[in-house]
């Protein structure tokens, strides 16, 4: 028999979430990336943590979902909308919700209503649908949600769990790609976005939002 709850992780990635979920939650949870190579990792820590009985793997883009209409309890995308558009997501998966059902997401925002031109010149040039909490919140008002909470990442989110990582695998990478051009690029630019977000993180970070679906 199957669990009550049905809950969806969208743009999983190797699962980190995903395990959270199925240690807390009593849920069925589908977990869903674009590549197989993540979700294998996943299936791996699931059955080294014991809820992989609570967790299917589903390889699909987040922007061609197969669920049935109202068939989730709950979304959770942490991390991952921004690659179709917080918008474009938000009223995509909405239809996948049961009525009342929860929507939790995480997205690039603007603490402040101004902020330095250099890191708006920046964010607007790599996410332009970056915007403060109060726009995310009309967003998906329009969307026919109900906002129920939101808060911002702790600067530790950003610093000590993803720029600092990648800011150590920089020479490795370097090392396994030194015959292809780009590869410097890359490790610029990523240098360049650690540095700039040191210099400025009381002005951005990832806003962590939750809402219910509405219907009338």
């Amino acid at each position: 028999m199957g669990r009550e709850l049905k809950v969806a992780d969208i743009g999983c990635g190797t699962g980190a979430s995903t395990l959270v979920l199925a240690g807390a939650l009593d849920a069925d949870i589908t977990a869903i990336d674009l590549f197989p190579a993540f979700l294998e990792e996943l299936q791996r820590r699931a059955l080294a943590a014991g809820v992989a009985d609570r967790i299917t793997c589903t390889a699909a883009s987040m922007d061609d979902l197969n669920f049935d209409e109202g068939a989730l309890d709950a979304i959770w995308s942490e991390g991952a909308i921004y690659n179709i558009g917080f918008e474009n997501g938000i009223r995509k998966w909405r239809r996948f919700l049961k009525p009342g059902g929860t929507l939790a997401v995480s997205e690039l925002t603007w603490l402040t209503e101004t902020r330095p031109s250099e890191l708006t010149d920046h964010w607007n040039r790599e996410y332009p649908e970056v915007a403060t909490a109060s726009d995310k919140m009309h967003q998906l008002e329009a969307a026919g949600y109900v906002p129920v909470g939101y808060f911002p990442l702790a600067k530790a989110c950003w610093l000590d769990h993803y720029y600092r990582p990648i800011k150590a695998a920089l020479d490795t990478f370097l090392e396994w790609h030194s015959d292809e051009a780009i590869a410097q690029d890359i490790i610029d630019a990523e240098k360049a976005e650690i540095t700039l977000y040191e210099r400025y993180s009381d002005y951005v970070s990832y806003g962590f939002y939750i809402a219910r679906r509405f219907d009338d």
